[in-house]
């Protein structure tokens, strides 16, 4: 089963590569030129060196593109990009890209998280720019992936306020957040097979910042852990990203053996979250730390957290 927080960490010359390229486009777009020659009388501003059809080959990337203000100039996304509600929509794969369909559109700029089947290569063989992406490890990388977008598509001021927002957003949201003597420990569950998160992910540097320990830890950021495993540890909060998936409720978490004697079933702190919202690491994060907060925010203060469980939870696969 593939799963989407599963991404291998790409190396480092890929992870370099997004920010080159849209250093490159920002000089391009700012001289009106691409290189030492004048710039013509078509090229003398900015805006007329600014991509105007963008093709966007992941659901992040896609709500990156409106978030900063360059929504009207997308022709097409992949077709699981489902927000915002006015994205065009088509088949087009971000799993299996197809180079003449992606073509078709006719773009000069391609925005994508993932080089599946070596599409970068045949994009800039075709002459398309691309900027690339990866799975944000932070909420720093998320920052500065929206601002390397505006500098790709001629929206900097936009990029640099909506990033600016989102971080007083987040600070407040933090902050709105009782602090207490021990973290109260989480398992933010996967999928039904048990996988979930530690502390050292995107998601777990969320609900860091809100005052929350994984009971997950080890050198896997994405382990999956068995059912005794959880059970031992006692997770003081469930939250669900398998609702959408999987049809994983409260109730199925409640009938599973053994797991009605978990502190977070018995005191009704079991929780289905938007798996979008956890799994897009775009402009939209905030309002998963709102969700979470809301969430945690509402455990009464007395409330005990589970003593010891954050090495109680050593990940160790069960297979």
């Amino acid at each position: 089963m593939h799963h989407p927080y599963r991404r291998p960490r790409r190396p480092r010359s890929l992870l370099l590569a997004a920010p080159l390229a849209a250093v490159t486009l920002l000089v391009s777009a700012c001289s009106g030129t691409g290189g030492d020659e004048p710039a013509s009388a078509d090229q003398t501003t900015a805006a007329a060196d600014d991509p105007q059809a963008i093709v966007s080959l992941a659901p992040v990337t896609t709500e990156m593109l409106y978030a900063v203000g360059a929504g009207d100039r997308v022709v097409a996304v992949d077709e699981r990009s489902d927000f915002p509600a006015g994205a065009p929509v088509t088949d087009l794969s971000g799993y299996t890209p197809n180079l003449e369909a992606i073509l078709g559109y006719a773009p000069d700029l391609v925005v994508l998280t993932d080089d599946n089947g070596d599409i970068v290569a045949g994009l800039e063989r075709s002459g398309v720019e691309v900027l690339q992406l990866p799975a944000a490890q932070t909420l720093d990388d998320t920052y500065a992936q929206l601002e390397q977008v505006g500098a790709a598509t001629g929206h900097i001021g936009e990029a640099a306020e909506l990033v600016s927002r989102m971080q007083v957003e987040i600070d407040e949201i933090v902050a709105s957040v009782p602090e207490r003597e021990t973290p109260l420990t989480y398992f933010h569950e996967l999928d039904d097979t048990y996988y979930t998160v530690t502390d050292a992910t995107y998601v777990g540097e969320v609900y860091s910042l809100l005052g929350l320990t994984s009971v997950a830890t080890g050198d896997d950021p994405y382990p999956q852990l068995s059912e005794e495993l959880i059970l031992e540890a006692d997770p003081d909060l469930v939250f669900l990203a398998d609702g959408q998936c999987c049809g994983i409720t409260p109730e199925v978490v409640a009938e599973r053996p053994g797991w009605d004697g978990l502190t977070a079933v018995r005191e009704g702190r079991v929780h289905v979250v938007d798996e979008d919202l956890s799994s897009r690491w775009g402009p939209r994060i905030v309002d998963f730390m709102r969700e979470v907060a809301a969430i945690v925010s509402a455990v009464p203060d007395a409330a005990p957290a589970t003593p010891d469980t954050a090495g109680a939870a050593e990940s160790q696969p069960t297979s």
